[in-house]
């Protein structure tokens, strides 16, 4: 498995996947290209189909040149080795190519050039499941951060909190904003008013309406723009640093306490990463805020004292009761139903956490294998529901608003 630097990316949104990786290959691209008179982009299908309301446009003529790039959209080609494919060219002053690049954007603000294989990537986990870091943490007495620190070495601290500094700065801005997010339908900010009228209720309203409030944070800043952490993804990005945040106020836990849980978080992570995917346009939601809810979930076991064995169970249910969900955004906006599935799936995440502290983490299908389902129901998703705006919600809200 790759570095956990690989996985939290700190960016702007609103998409890792149809923002973030296209701008990178954009990037790269032109530091190739630096002399070439024009350029030609051609998206194909998921990038295609929603890449106007996730800013892929935005994100490549600001790196290539609005008057020297011509963008083709191609949502009905497909390429073969991922729903978000991208061929660059870079043309002469007579429009003959004179080089081309065909590369994908694989989820998470990372990109795969065609015919690279996964396995050549840099490896810094020399286990790639659960099952074997657990046995082999359970081995050597340690636990799955300390297991972190042993691969990735002591320096992976610093870079796990600038990543929380970046999450919790995400999270006070979104408190903190108003007004109407950006996009074609209108929809309104709301995590300061849920913020405030959790702050007059009872008791009983404050985990729901806190972790609620910080997720909308966190997700309208990603709408909006702003600068979050992909946790795995943009659009999932609200669901960690939420349940996170949530547990610092009530247990006044330390910066450590959290940096730990930000790594436990991000092994699970990576594990689906590897063996699976994270990207919307291959596997639905379940890759994206099913994910996160598994990270999430994992993180704050952790932080209430957890086994090794509890941690994996609340791992597996925040993922298993995601399987199966559909990525249809609205107009091809992150904002609808994205927002609100980072709120249900944070207060689903503390909710995992604690099932399975009054567990003794026992249970019959394994992380792994959930992952690996997982997987298999997204390839069988028709593309209707794999980011294409074509499918589910985005059908029904196109066909009312005609």
């Amino acid at each position: 498995m790759e570095s956990l630097r690989e996985l939290y990316r700190i960016g702007v949104g609103p998409s890792s996947s149809h923002t973030m990786g296209p701008r990178m290959a954009a990037e790269r691209f032109l530091k190739k290209n630096t002399d070439a008179p024009r350029f030609r982009v051609t998206l194909f299908e998921s990038l295609a189909a929603t890449g106007k309301g996730h800013l892929t446009d935005w994100a490549v003529l600001s790196v290539l040149g609005n008057e020297k790039t011509e963008l083709v959209w191609k949502p009905e080609d497909k390429m073969p080795e991922h729903p978000n494919g991208m061929l660059f060219e870079a043309l002469d002053s007579s429009g003959s190519v004179v080089d081309r690049w065909k590369v994908y954007s694989v989820g998470g603000g990372a990109i795969r050039e065609e015919g690279v294989s996964v396995s050549a990537v840099e490896k810094v986990y020399g286990l790639g499941t659960i099952a074997e870091i657990m046995a082999h943490c359970e081995n050597k007495g340690i636990t799955y951060w300390e297991y972190v620190e042993q691969c990735e070495g002591p320096e992976i601290w610093d870079f796990l909190r600038e990543v929380w500094e970046v999450m919790e700065a995400s999270l006070e801005r979104g408190l903190e904003a108003e007004g109407v997010l950006p996009g074609s339908i209108g929809l309104r900010r709301q995590a300061k008013s849920y913020f405030r009228r959790t702050k007059l209720a009872g008791p009983d309203m404050q985990l729901t309406g806190m972790t609620t409030a910080y997720a909308l944070a966190v997700s309208e800043e990603n709408a909006g723009g702003g600068e979050i952490v992909t946790a795995p993804t943009c659009g999932s990005c609200g669901i960690v640093p939420a349940a996170l945040r949530y547990l610092k106020d009530t247990q006044a836990l330390k910066d450590n306490d959290l940096l730990r849980a930000l790594a436990t978080a991000g092994l699970f992570g990576n594990v689906i990463k590897t063996n699976a995917s994270i990207s919307g346009a291959e596997v639905g939601c379940q890759g994206e805020v099913g994910s996160a809810c598994a990270m999430a979930s994992a993180a704050a076991t952790q932080l209430m004292g957890g086994t090794l064995r509890q941690i994996e169970y609340a791992a597996e249910m925040g993922l298993e009761h995601h399987l199966g969900l559909t990525c249809d955004p609205v107009d091809g906006l992150v904002q609808i139903p994205c927002i609100e599935r980072n709120a249900c799936a944070s207060t689903r995440a503390l909710a995992r956490a604690q099932m399975s502290i009054l567990s003794d983490g026992s249970h019959r299908i394994p992380f792994d294998e959930v992952v690996e389902v997982m997987k298999e129901t997204g390839h069988d998703l028709p593309s209707l529901y794999r980011e294409t705006s074509g499918g589910g919600l985005a059908k029904a809200y196109n066909e009312r608003a005609r």
